[in-house]
């Protein structure tokens, strides 16, 4: 972790970023939103016409991961920086009646959104917690699958993130997530920029220490690609990505 980023800073602006996410999702972001963006991504239409239509136009993934998450019916789920819940919802949809999937955020209108939503689906299964992905409020073993969209590049403790994924996996347990990361170190002044943080760029980890960091967690990393499919938008993100291969991944991992 850099001691010269201002994680309180980082924090607020992580959450006044996604507080507009979830309140005025046609606002302009460093990065794309909505149906369009998780349809190219590979979310099968079928499984967005059967969840909540404002989650989605509050969607503000990465990438599509659910084919490496191989969830399945009666399993127990968490994702992490659930947001509005179009990852949880879409879970809710493949765990079936005798599952679970718990969201977990820390913004609070994100969490709010996302309870409403649920309450008039009448989602039964699915719950949304607020909390911090480096510091999860559940026992040990207590999920089949951990699943995570865009979310873990915004921690500045990412070993912490990956220890509390596997603490609270049963053993067997899946890891499947996307996440931006880059092919080279990016400089001081975009890794303490707590703007270019909040839109995914500035936490983004090399790579090939991000997997590293996934393994010593004590997973075995099956997969990892690219996701060619997913760009930023505005210029300066734009220019970080061409500089530095900042780049969208999809990785699955167990324990």
């Amino acid at each position: 972790m850099e001691h010269s980023l201002d994680i309180e800073r980082l924090e607020r602006e992580v959450k006044n970023v996604y507080r507009n996410v979830a309140e005025t999702p046609t606002e302009e972001f460093h990065f794309e939103m909505g149906r369009e963006l998780a349809e190219r991504l590979g979310y099968p239409p079928a499984d967005l016409d059967r969840i909540p239509a404002e989650a989605v136009e509050s969607f503000a993934g990465v990438g599509y991961h659910f084919d490496l998450a191989d969830i399945r019916e009666g399993d127990d789920v968490l994702d992490l920086g659930s947001g509005s819940g179009t990852d949880a919802f879409v879970a809710a949809l493949h765990v079936g009646d005798t599952g679970s999937v718990t969201g977990l955020d820390m913004t609070d209108e994100q969490l709010e959104k996302a309870r409403r939503l649920r309450e008039e689906a009448g989602m039964d299964g699915v719950s949304f917690e607020r909390g911090y992905i480096e510091e999860l409020p559940f026992e040990d073993a207590t999920f089949d699958v951990v699943i995570s969209n865009g979310v873990i590049n915004l921690s500045a403790e990412k070993e912490r993130v990956f220890a509390e994924a596997s603490r609270v996996l049963a053993s067997g347990g899946r890891l499947a997530i996307s996440d931006i990361v880059s092919e080279r170190r990016m400089p001081e002044r975009i890794k303490t920029d707590a703007d270019l943080w909040a839109a995914c760029i500035g936490g983004a980890e090399q790579v090939d220490s991000y997997t590293t960091t996934v393994e010593a967690a004590g997973f075995e990393v099956t997969d990892v690609r690219d996701n060619t499919r997913y760009q930023f938008i505005s210029d300066r993100a734009a220019n970080a990505c061409q500089t530095y291969g900042v780049k969208s991944i999809s990785l699955s991992a167990h324990k």
